[in-house]
């Protein structure tokens, strides 16, 4: 059999083989796995430095939302409130965010999508914990459940997630990127979302369903270049320089451009309903498309045992009821009175303070149904 030339197409397949087998490796069911035991800790220690990462990650971008919240709460209450973007709280915690997400960034370096992607969970309800505390909300009864399912379900996720050690270099990107599986994966993906695209674009088709269905098609895209991206990064640090190979800056344009697309059809999404029901079903479509773009492009949970796998998904479900429970019916408790005070219109000197009218159609009629009040003198004021 006549042997490739050296530096030619199966010279080049050869040494992305002897790469992988060299830095993809499987931990060993053994009686260690899935237990906190030491054995399983030996195992695992890169992954708990990753799930530690994004778990911080998430709690900072939960501090962050709430001085945010906080910042916006503070100008409301004031007679001359001046612009948020001119709030140094409301900046601090823009700040904050941004360690947060580059806490998520770099947690994709040492762990699996599988095992990082589910974790954001802990956003939310780490933000319901915090609000309770500083701004005095209401913490539930289901605020607690959903708390002890979704940490139960982190629990499970952290122990029976994939049993695998990946090194993230340049050739392996580039291997799984030619690869079968990935390039089917691509073909659907494309197809599904112009599908959508189309009912949302030309039949103007605003369902939630099909927009957080695009948003999580293309955060499939984003979680599989942010891990590169993430990947190839870590392994510049800890071995050899990636930052030099042309997939590296692909994988990087990917991941801008879908975090750019996502968050134009999220910000329609919330502007179309109310947070609490997209802040869920958002989180559950994100974490399915991460969980499969984990297993088609990186091969997860190639090896595992169908217990460790149903256990998984599991842990997914009860992270997802715990966000479902935390969310319910918190953006209908937390809407502002309706209450119009006209005290402080320039020019306008006005006694009584209007109600809306819940029954009819006009927005802010007095009693008598006139759209004007009285003056000391018995003179009628118009509005």
């Amino acid at each position: 059999m006549a042997t490739p030339a050296p530096g030619g197409p199966g010279d080049s397949s050869s040494a992305a083989l002897d790469e992988l087998s060299r830095n993809f490796t499987y931990g060993a069911l053994g009686a260690g796995n899935g237990s906190l035991s030491g054995a399983w800790y030996r195992r695992n220690q890169i992954h708990l430095f990753g799930a530690l990462l994004a778990i911080l990650g998430n709690l900072v971008i939960s501090i962050s939302l709430n001085i945010q919240k906080y910042s916006h709460l503070q100008l409301a209450h004031q007679e001359h409130p001046r612009p948020y973007f001119k709030s140094v709280l409301w900046w601090a915690g823009v700040a904050l965010m941004a360690v947060g997400e580059m806490g998520n960034f770099a947690a994709y370096g040492f762990a699996p999508i599988t095992l990082i992607a589910p974790l954001g969970c802990m956003s939310v309800t780490g933000s319901a914990i915090i609000s309770a505390m500083f701004l005095k909300e209401n913490l539930r009864a289901s605020d607690l459940l959903g708390m002890t399912l979704a940490f139960a379900g982190t629990y499970l996720l952290v122990t029976f997630a994939p049993n695998i050690t990946q090194a993230i270099s340049a050739r392996t990107v580039q291997y799984y990127f030619v690869g079968w599986q990935f390039m089917i994966y691509v073909i659907l993906e494309i197809l599904l979302f112009c599908i959508l695209l189309y009912f949302h674009k030309r039949k103007g088709m605003k369902h939630i369903v099909i927009l957080l269905t695009l948003v999580a098609l293309l955060a499939s895209v984003t979680v599989i270049s942010v891990k590169a991206v993430s990947g190839m990064i870590t392994f510049s640090v800890t071995d050899k320089m990636q930052l030099t190979y042309p997939i590296f800056y692909i994988m990087f344009i990917t991941m801008i451009a879908s975090c750019v697309f996502q968050v134009k059809l999220l910000s329609q999404a919330t502007k179309l309903y109310n947070t609490a029901t997209v802040v869920p079903v958002n989180h559950i479509f994100f974490t399915t498309s991460a969980i499969i773009a984990g297993i088609v492009f990186y091969q997860e949970f190639l090896g595992a045992a169908f217990l460790t796998v149903f256990i998984y998904l599991f842990g997914c479900f009860l992270s997802f009821l715990g966000v479902f429970l935390v969310t319910r019916n918190r953006e209908k408790e937390h809407l502002p009175q309706s209450y119009i005070d006209f005290g402080n219109v320039p020019g306008k000197q006005m006694l009584d303070k209007i109600q809306p009218d819940s029954n009819g159609l006009s927005y802010g009629t007095l009693p008598d149904g006139s759209d004007s009040t009285k003056s000391p003198s018995g003179e009628k004021k118009e509005v």
